[in-house]
């Protein structure tokens, strides 16, 4: 979040797409390399977002 307090747009978009990847990584029918392919893209939004 923010430093100034304010939760933005942007801010609620990341973490629905965060919670989006997260639900699809799940998904046990999932091949393998997709999975790796999105643990890659969840660790760079954490990072994005400060939660790393």
């Amino acid at each position: 979040m923010s430093s100034a307090g304010k939760y933005t747009c942007t801010e609620y978009r990341e973490e629905m797409v965060l919670l989006g990847l997260k639900r699809r990584i799940a998904d046990p029918a999932l091949p393998e390399k997709e999975k790796q392919v999105l643990k890659e893209r969840i660790s760079q939004l954490e990072q994005e977002m400060g939660m790393d």
